[in-house]
């Protein structure tokens, strides 16, 4: 949620970021308005108090003088029953308010491209060595500006939609039959190869001073609706029938959740996590997109980073954590590029966000893998998340990333190291699997 008196002082710098993000004005021009009727009746609820407390004493002093007071008596009722509804008026007004503030989306960070559509995120840089197709040369190309490392393969490699049937490693058809679409059976080594990307990623991140973190599976309305947009997201969660719960859809929301409304103290900033969890997303609206395989799915594993820290220093960490994204990458040896994402593609709760996005050979394309984020203080404000300093209580700033999702990272590795008869190990895995390749049998 955005700062109201940041609101209020500098009005044009929110509908600027609005329009810069595509978003509909009218949110804002309603709050104006409701922060005017507010103070209106504020001013008028002081005043009726002020008559009655001027009532009350004459009152007291009618009946000092032995005068007869019910008059003013009659007034004071009258007066307490439109107070009453004044009260209920603002609370009223206090929750609309309220209301209309959570869908005001964050500030823009200076350096995010404001544009729209994901096609024109600005590229910012490519690691790695691509195994291209010929066919795929030219939009790898174009998609790298030039700077992209590759070499030439002789043909596409094989869909691990087909790869994971044939070597034995999934059950698609059964789990489309016991759960519906999107869902999976892993079998064999390929569960081997989840696990050890879980243990590496948790190994990774613990080295760098994070702490591991298992949270609730499911969180209540409250912290749902504190660490996410919602109404935006409401169609992406799965709700429990009945209960005051929802189904995570990442670890980074009961994390956010996680001090909510605490106040810190400053010794315990920056406070690291590293969140280890499945993830169950409804993928509404995405009818037509990745209907088989592993990639696109209702149900992952996810091992993500959180950071609570000082405002002055949350940019920088923005730039760790997606260096300990790149860094995992780099190791797994998966080439990949990072873009800025524009305006038009940003979500309400980040200031600015960075994609990380694999090559995947066999759909000859950049797929995204991570997402690093900086949420300022618009996510600990929804969640009352602050901290004490000499000058007062403040809010903490919030960041987010993913290490790992172990389904997508599975799949850029089966197309990544595919060989004849199956697909390599990346030599950093390897101390986690006991093995170095996944073929037949």
């Amino acid at each position: 949620m955005i700062d109201p008196k940041g609101l209020r002082e500098n009005p044009k710098v929110y509908y600027e970021a609005c329009k810069a993000r595509g978003f509909d004005t009218a949110n804002l021009d309603r709050f104006f308005d409701l922060d005017e009727k507010w103070r209106e009746t504020l001013k008028r609820l002081n005043s009726l108090k002020h008559e009655k407390n001027v009532l009350s004493g004459d009152i007291a002093q009618s009946v000092k003088d032995g005068r007869d007071p019910e008059k003013m008596k009659g007034q004071v009722r009258s007066l307490n029953l439109e107070i009453e509804r004044l009260e209920g008026l603002m609370q009223q007004i206090e929750v609309d308010r309220q209301a209309v503030l959570k869908t005001v989306p964050n500030l823009l960070h200076p350096s995010v491209p404001v544009c729209k559509g994901d096609e024109n995120n600005q590229f910012v840089r490519f690691v790695g060595d691509a195994g291209v197709c010929s066919e795929d040369l030219e939009h790898f190309r174009s998609e790298t500006h030039g700077k992209g490392q590759f070499h030439l393969i002789d043909s596409k490699p094989e869909s691990h939609v087909d790869l994971m049937p044939r070597l034995g490693l999934a059950d698609l058809e059964r789990a489309g039959k016991t759960a519906g679409a999107r869902f999976f059976y892993l079998r064999n080594r390929l569960v081997k190869l989840e696990l050890a990307l879980v243990n590496y990623a948790v190994d990774f991140l613990s080295e760098r001073g994070f702490e591991v973190l298992e949270p609730p599976y499911m969180l209540n309305f409250q912290a749902m609706d504190g660490a996410t947009d919602l109404e935006t997201f409401k169609d992406t969660l799965y709700k429990i029938e009945g209960e005051d719960l929802y189904l995570i859809s990442t670890s980074e929301h009961p994390i956010a959740a996680y001090f909510m409304g605490e106040i810190l103290d400053e010794d315990q900033l920056p406070a690291r996590f590293a969140g280890v969890s499945p993830c169950f997303r409804k993928e509404a609206g995405a009818h037509g997109k990745d209907t088989k395989g592993i990639f696109r799915v209702h149900q992952f594993t996810k091992i993500e980073q959180f950071v609570f820290c000082r405002p002055e220093h949350s940019w920088d960490f923005l730039e760790e954590i997606l260096g300990n994204a790149e860094a995992i990458y780099q190791r797994l040896e998966i080439p990949y590029r990072v873009v800025n994402i524009c305006s038009g593609e940003l979500g309400n709760l980040a200031a600015k966000k960075y994609d990380i996005e694999a090559w995947f050979p066999a759909q000859g394309r950049f797929r995204e893998v991570v997402s690093a984020s900086n949420d300022t203080d618009y996510q600990a404000r929804s969640l009352n998340i602050r901290y004490r300093t000499k000058e007062g209580n403040r809010f903490v700033h919030t960041l987010n990333s993913t290490a790992i999702a172990t389904t997508r990272t599975m799949v850029a590795i089966m197309e990544n190291f595919q060989e004849d008869n199956g697909f390599r190990i990346p030599r950093a895995l390897v101390p986690y699997t006991g093995f170095d390749f996944i073929g037949p049998g």
